[in-house]
């Protein structure tokens, strides 16, 4: 029996142990995904559960040495080969591993305090355990250690090789980028570059059909990324379904900022490039209205724009779709545990008057978010046997990274992240106007994916609470990209479509009354755009007008730029 003074020992023994571990993973976290670490609180934990914890851990450490191995390292796919469950040594130390990842998850649940110092602690000790996998290491890991024998260390070397092919890069290579080239085998659609200024190109697409919608559509993919997610491949391209569909189509590619862009602010990318690119696409074609869509960041940058207009008493936006958008930033989900006064303030201090966000730090805190899957999965692969990972267009994409100006980026981090300002009316100011959502009487469809670790389904369901038109939500499986890149001719996923009329405060509740249909979404939204498209008219013959010439084909130089 332990007295209490054993248990409160231990007690204090795990929350040293946590506090340090919670200090280092924050550090490194922040290295790794280029923010500050978060102060590190002190930590305190339920008696009762860090009491019942220490007794199923006992338990469990002394049932490792008379279970079945194999079988409870089938459970995770990085312990799963045959290669860990006939090295006995490896085994042993994969289930141990298994068992100190449950206990220290299980400490982290156990922690007293507000929901957001939980979180931070739970993000901690995921990264320090998805480090700290034997996996990781070749001393530890059977399975390269086998490879290494079979290959007579062909392997070894292949992995140096592509440990320093990576270093050179600057990232760890998630697929095979030489297989890949932006305008000769993804971003294939056929267009020009028809204006450009310093922040963007506009890309206008050659009709595929004899008529078009009178109503021409803009696409504002996000700045953080290249445009080119859209138009992958010409069986998985959003941009190129909307073209055959009938929608005379118009892109922004933004440009990778350099230090020449290292002053431009949020007003900026409003008023130069969203406002901007909606104008070109009016004169153009000679609409009064255009359709607009905005995915990501590129969805709060379009309706922040149509906000500034309709205070200038301006409604070009016919109808909106709004894909994976955050208006309203209350749920962020796992991005919050770096969001805090300090986290921002050291932000503007560092780049709010001017400088870059280099795109290998965003990169980063969006792989370190599934650490698994997107870092050490690829290191193992890549450094430990020796692999070449497969071609893959999304991956391929994925690793082409951007930068962003510095002032902008700290506009949008307190502004948005921190204060959630845009959607409490007048709180923001937007080139001189103050931002009021609910002047945005207009169509809005929106779309959000249940398995979004970016911008969580509850985020993207807030917008309905905001924006007073008629309204169409949508909820697609998968997650932020997946879910979104899902063609028709897949056949692949399901999305679910409730009320139009009745909208929860709360998406479970919306969700409770929604029908499951299979397969894409995209049908859905085409029916749903082509009833805002006006009468159909005969395609153009060329791009652009008068003032407004082809400048190059489309993808365009923009996009080309590496970070």
């Amino acid at each position: 029996m332990h007295s209490q003074a054993d248990w409160a020992q231990a007690a204090q023994q795990f929350q040293s142990l946590m506090g340090d571990m919670l200090g280092k993973a924050m550090q490194a976290g922040g290295g790794a995904t280029g923010l500050p670490a978060a102060g590190v609180p002190a930590l305190s934990f339920a008696p009762n559960k860090l009491q019942e914890l220490q007794q199923q851990y006992l338990r469990e450490a002394g049932a490792l040495w008379s279970e079945n191995l194999q079988q409870s390292l089938q459970r995770d796919k990085r312990f799963a080969g045959e290669a860990w469950a006939g090295n006995p040594v490896a085994a042993f130390s994969a289930a141990s591993y298994l068992l100190n990842a449950r206990t220290l998850m299980g400490l982290a649940d156990a922690v007293q305090g507000d929901e957001k110092t939980r979180a931070r602690v739970r993000f901690a000790v995921e990264q320090w355990m998805a480090a700290s996998a034997p996996s990781n290491f070749l001393a530890l890991n059977a399975e390269a250690q086998a490879l290494a024998l079979k290959t007579k260390g062909e392997s070894i070397a292949k992995g140096m090789q592509n440990l320093l092919h990576d270093m050179q890069q600057g990232h760890v290579s998630m697929t095979d980028e030489s297989k890949f080239e932006v305008g000769r085998n993804v971003a294939t659609t056929e267009g020009a570059v028809v204006f450009e200024n310093e922040l963007f190109q506009l890309l206008e697409y050659k009709p595929l059909t004899a008529k078009v919608y009178e109503r021409p559509f803009l696409l504002v993919p996000p700045c953080i990324n290249k445009f080119y997610i859209l138009d992958l491949q010409p069986e998985n391209s959003l941009i190129r379904y909307a073209v055959e569909q009938g929608h005379r189509t118009f892109v922004v590619s933004w440009r990778n900022p350099d230090q020449s862009l290292a002053h431009k602010t949020w007003d900026d990318y409003i008023e130069d490039a969203a406002i901007r690119a909606i104008g070109v696409v009016q004169d153009i074609t000679g609409a009064k209205q255009i359709n607009a869509l905005g995915f990501c960041v590129g969805g709060t940058i379009l309706t922040t724009a149509a906000a500034v207009l309709a205070a200038r008493g301006e409604k070009p936006i016919a109808a909106l779709t709004l894909l994976t958008t955050l208006l309203d930033f209350t749920d962020t989900g796992i991005l919050d545990v770096f969001i805090d006064e300090n986290m921002v303030k050291y932000r503007e201090m560092q780049m709010g008057q001017g400088g870059l966000l280099p795109g290998g730090d965003l990169a980063s805190t969006f792989s370190f978010l599934r650490p698994n899957d997107l870092v050490w999965n690829y290191v193992v692969g890549n450094y430990l046997k020796g692999e070449t990972p497969p071609p893959f267009d999304l991956l391929y994409w994925n690793s082409d990274s951007t930068n962003l100006p510095g002032p902008f980026y700290a506009w949008y981090l307190r502004n948005t992240y921190l204060e959630n300002k845009l959607v409490k009316p007048g709180q923001a100011t937007v080139c001189g106007e103050e931002i009021d959502f609910s002047k945005l009487d207009l169509p809005v469809y929106i779309y959000g994916s249940r398995e979004d670790h970016i911008v969580p389904i509850g985020g993207s369901y807030a917008s309905t609470q905001h924006l007073p038109g008629k309204k169409r939500f949508v909820m697609g499986a998968s997650g932020h990209i997946a879910g979104v890149i899902n063609p028709p001719a897949k056949k692949k996923r399901s999305h679910w479509i409730g009320s139009d009329t009745k909208f929860p405060a709360d998406v479970q509740g919306w969700l409770a009354a929604a029908t499951e249909h299979p397969g894409s979404w995209w049908t859905d939204w085409s029916g749903w755009l082509a009833g805002h498209a006006g009468r159909q008219v005969t395609a153009p013959r060329g791009y652009g007008r008068a003032q407004y010439k082809a400048i190059e084909p489309a993808p365009g130089r923009y996009v080309k730029a590496k970070a």
